[in-house]
């Protein structure tokens, strides 16, 4: 059995090590018969694998999470381009010195919208301080996006208090990587935007949503119509920033053309603070004070 097990392994090894010196020596990897079916990119790459790719975005994740205990998360959507207030107010003094108008506006943007940077990560925070003190199996997890704003607010809170924490980021036509933040061994990238959403809800027990842009408005609209259809068990959906969000959006005007129940509203909570964000979600499942 160890004979066949070398064997195994020593395969594995020289497919891998073939991949490698491709990469390594800047060669075109070309269609080949012969390479072991996992490990040839121009095979899994084919539209016609692409059900194969799912599977593994959909497995990786979920394995790994699991093996760590990763079972109940709350899921922190906002901004990717808010900065902490330090880095905010050195960009405006940069874009004042610089005299342009439409940079000094961007610049004072950033201003009035770093705390809540600084809320997401105190956010984090209360988290990773219950569940330090709750039995492993009632912990829980911060999971976001895994970027830069919002998403690195909330991941650095938990990171601040030493507990794991998960990011789950998609692959852009820009650059991007995980924060430096999420625990190295929950940091996750993905291709497809579906399978990323999906994991997002496989283990969230509370949706917390900082302002944001399109990508946000996705996320939350997304778990609103899940929940709204009962796609979904029912999670605190809670909306930090309740001017920003009700400028943004009207709810009351699909109540009055009848597209929305009026009891829809009840899906969503405001908030304005990092403790009422908690509370909010405390008062849903009755959570026991501990410590």
């Amino acid at each position: 059995m160890e004979k066949t097990q070398d064997i195994n392994e020593r395969r594995l090894a020289d497919a891998w090590a073939e991949l490698q010196l491709h990469s390594n020596e800047g060669y075109p990897l070309q269609a080949d018969a012969y390479r072991l079916a996992f490990a040839d990119p121009e095979f899994l790459l084919r539209r016609e694998t692409r059900g194969i790719r799912l599977q593994l975005e959909m497995l990786k994740p979920d394995l790994a999470q699991r093996e760590l205990g990763i079972e109940n998360t709350v899921v922190v959507f906002g901004s990717a381009r808010f900065r902490e207030t330090g880095e905010a107010q050195e960009l405006l003094a940069l874009a004042e010195a610089g005299g342009n108008p439409r940079e000094i506006a961007r610049a004072q943007a950033l201003v009035r919208n770093a705390p809540y940077y600084d809320h997401a990560r105190e956010f984090g925070r209360i988290v990773a301080r219950y569940s330090a003190k709750c039995p492993k199996e009632d912990q829980l997890f911060i999971c976001t996006g895994g970027g830069p704003g919002i998403m690195e607010a909330a991941n650095r809170g938990a990171h601040d208090e030493g507990a794991l924490n998960v990011g789950l980021n998609i692959a852009l036509p820009h650059e991007q990587s995980g924060n430096r933040f999420i625990s190295p061994e929950l940091s996750f990238k993905f291709h497809y935007f579906a399978l990323r959403k999906m994991h997002f809800m496989m283990r969230a027990k509370a949706l917390v949503a900082f302002p944001g842009g399109f990508g946000t408005l996705d996320e939350l609209f997304e778990v609103i119509t899940l929940v709204q259809c009962k796609k979904s068990k029912p999670v605190p959906i809670v909306l930090f920033g309740s001017d920003y969000w009700k400028r943004l959006i009207n709810l009351d005007v699909l109540v009055e053309e009848g597209t929305i129940s009026p009891q829809d509203l009840d899906l969503l909570t405001y908030v304005d603070d990092p403790q009422s964000a908690w509370d909010a979600i405390v008062k849903v499942y009755d959570l026991p004070p501990v410590g």
